[in-house]
């Protein structure tokens, strides 16, 4: 019975996952972000294409 005890307690002091949690924590966050600003990114994105191929055009 101490075997299984012991075993339980290493198990709940293991903070060996604790990375994972975070990591998908920060995921979950930029993804919000990415949803609630959708619009605004693919504005600044479209903005800055045209003015890549705006000047692609003066070099041309």
């Amino acid at each position: 019975m101490g075997f299984w005890k012991q075993a339980w307690m290493d198990f709940l002091e293991d903070e060996s996952g604790m990375g994972v949690v975070e990591v998908i924590l920060i995921i979950v966050v930029l993804i919000a972000m990415v949803i609630i600003f959708k619009d605004q990114i693919t504005e600044l994105v479209n903005n800055i294409w045209k003015s890549i191929n705006e000047n692609a055009k003066k070099i041309y």
